[in-house]
């Protein structure tokens, strides 16, 4: 009798023990994942994060993403509330190439050793977008054109100092021509909608966020692009390398957390990220978006963000 008292007062220990655990979800099942984007609804890196959220959602069972956009200060305030933000797993966010130079002109004090990488849904090389009524089709006719009318050509940028503002600059500087810097720090939909309407000449600038509304219905057109191999989604467009001049510029966005997460919670959401970046889903969404899908996860990202701020510490520098 003894014997089976015991039996019975173990099985229930044992299942209060399993009922009790079932009430508790494993992260991040267990709460709302806020996801700070640093930029406006609509560019490249608003949408690239939108995707990877969704898809990161479905291969997270029970986890809830929630994308907010913060692009007050060309994204500074997003990046600067992302990084001190509770390191719980429970705030993510989103920060571009503009971490790379920010610290280094003195707007911002936050830098990638402020968070540890997850993945980078877009590495996007800037390309030379101009109207399609444009009276220049190659690089050379376009610096010609510049060259022609001195300091009239209106160049559109993301704001001052942003990434593709130096894209500018560092054309400016190869071509030997000076522009006249028009900025849209609300995003680069403001660029394109300056570009339909002639407001602006010219924009260097991440292709993918021209590509469904303008550079398909013909609106706009490539004049090159600043990687070292032509883009799979633009085969047909020159790089500026094969022109002969070795500009390479390119804007990248990175899911990352604050740092000091829980490492496992952090391999977590590895995991997944690497998952649905190695996915056709992924793959072809982000195409469809006119962004080449990048498999860069984990310390490969983290390798990324290090590698652009050490050089643009020089390149500000000078």
């Amino acid at each position: 009798m003894k014997k089976l008292l015991s039996v019975l007062i173990t099985a229930f220990l044992v299942i209060c023990a399993c009922g009790c655990g079932s009430t508790k979800t494993a992260y991040p099942g267990d709460g709302e994942i806020k996801v700070i984007i640093p930029k406006a609804p609509g560019g490249g890196t608003d949408t690239s994060a939108r995707i990877l959220v969704e898809l990161l959602q479905k291969e997270l069972p029970g986890s809830s993403f929630v994308p907010v956009n913060k692009p007050d200060g060309g994204g500074i305030t997003g990046m600067i509330n992302l990084a001190n933000a509770q390191a719980d797993g429970h705030t993510l966010g989103m920060v571009t190439v503009e971490l790379a130079m920010f610290p280094h002109q003195g707007k911002i004090h936050v830098t990638n050793k402020d968070y540890v990488s997850i993945c980078a849904p877009i590495a996007a090389p800037a390309a030379l977008i101009v109207p399609k009524e444009a009276p220049y089709n190659t690089v050379d006719e376009f610096v010609a054109y510049c060259k022609s009318h001195p300091t009239g050509i209106k160049m559109g940028n993301s704001g001052a100092g942003a990434i593709w503002h130096i894209a500018a600059l560092n054309f400016e500087k190869e071509f030997g021509v000076q522009f006249k810097h028009v900025p849209y720090p609300k995003g680069v939909a403001d660029v394109a909608a300056a570009l339909t309407n002639k407001q602006i000449d010219a924009t260097l600038a991440d292709p993918s966020a021209f590509k469904d509304r303008f550079l398909e219905n013909g609106d706009l057109k490539i004049l090159a692009i600043m990687t070292d191999s032509r883009n799979s989604l633009y085969p047909n467009v020159p790089t500026f390398k094969e022109l002969g001049h070795p500009l390479s510029v390119r804007g990248w966005a990175a899911l990352v957390a604050p740092k000091g997460i829980p490492q496992e919670k952090l391999n977590i959401l590895r995991k997944a990220a690497e998952k649905v970046c190695s996915s056709e889903e992924y793959k072809k969404r982000m195409a469809q978006q006119g962004i080449d899908p990048v498999i860069i996860v984990g310390e490969v990202c983290d390798q990324m963000l290090a590698n652009d701020d050490a050089m643009y510490a020089k390149f500000l520098t000078k």
